[in-house]
């Protein structure tokens, strides 16, 4: 692979609360997952960083999450398929009338927390994520797991997608994230994480929590933007590539 994308969830400080360095990563990324108010993100800090975006010609993606604020999107919600759906539906709108009063468009979507670790797996939620994509803009691609059951499901259903892996965390050996409750989880090391990333998008192989290698065919790489020192692993990520000739494209664009 020659060209890879690298994305980060951002927008999600709140009033008075910083959440990362927005303006520092949207120097580094090719796509910017934006929170959408339900797990982070207020709408004055959501359009800051949506017009930094399009300022930087850097693409928007929907970060969309369960209604958790308190616990920042990372607790696992039974939402019925009628509730959910509409959650997705109602954030997906509200980005869209922030992208466009800041001059650009919302182009994927990409669940957070909780909710994109149920929906890899589970149909009846993933549904209601693909049906709210489809019933607001069909035009919007879904963002992944990669191998994750979720993909297939969505391109069923007539969607497109992007498969994603993640540049912080640890995999286990069937290819699943490792809770972030269980002790290695997070990735810290900016030169280690580089030279797994480097790996991922020449071979397509990561090394799992257990030192077994597995395969994981990602179009994107994810740092997350809350993560400690996530700018400077996402700093050593593009450092590390442009040195072995792997360009940062959106895999939307092409830029």
């Amino acid at each position: 692979m020659t060209a890879i994308d690298l994305n980060s969830d951002l927008g999600e400080s709140y009033g008075a609360w910083t959440m990362g360095d927005d303006a520092a990563m949207l120097a580094i990324v090719s796509s910017a997952n934006i929170a959408c108010g339900f797990h982070a993100g207020d709408p004055a800090g959501l359009y800051r960083s949506v017009k930094a975006a399009a300022d930087g010609g850097v693409v928007v993606g929907a970060h969309v999450s369960y209604p958790d604020r308190v616990g920042f999107g990372r607790r696992d919600l039974d939402a019925t398929y009628d509730e959910l759906k509409a959650d997705v539906i109602y954030q997906i709108g509200a980005l869209k009338g922030i992208a466009a009063a800041a001059g650009t468009t919302v182009q994927y979507v990409k669940p957070h927390g909780a909710l994109y670790n149920r929906i890899a797996t589970d149909a009846k939620q993933g549904q209601a994520v693909i049906d709210a994509i489809k019933a607001i803009d069909p035009s919007l691609v879904l963002m992944g797991l990669a191998n994750a059951p979720i993909l297939e499901l969505a391109a069923k259903s007539g969607l497109a997608t992007v498969a994603e892996a993640f540049a912080d965390r640890a995999y286990t050996p069937e290819g699943h994230l490792v809770s972030r409750r269980e002790a290695g989880a997070v990735l810290h090391d900016a030169a280690k994480i580089a030279d797994r990333m480097v790996q991922l998008a020449r071979n397509g192989t990561l090394e799992a929590i257990d030192g077994s290698v597995i395969k994981i065919e990602a179009q994107s790489i994810c740092v997350h933007g809350d993560s400690p020192g996530a700018v400077a692993i996402a700093q050593e990520i593009r450092r590390r590539f442009e040195a072995d000739g792997i360009s940062i494209k959106s895999f939307l664009t092409g830029k």
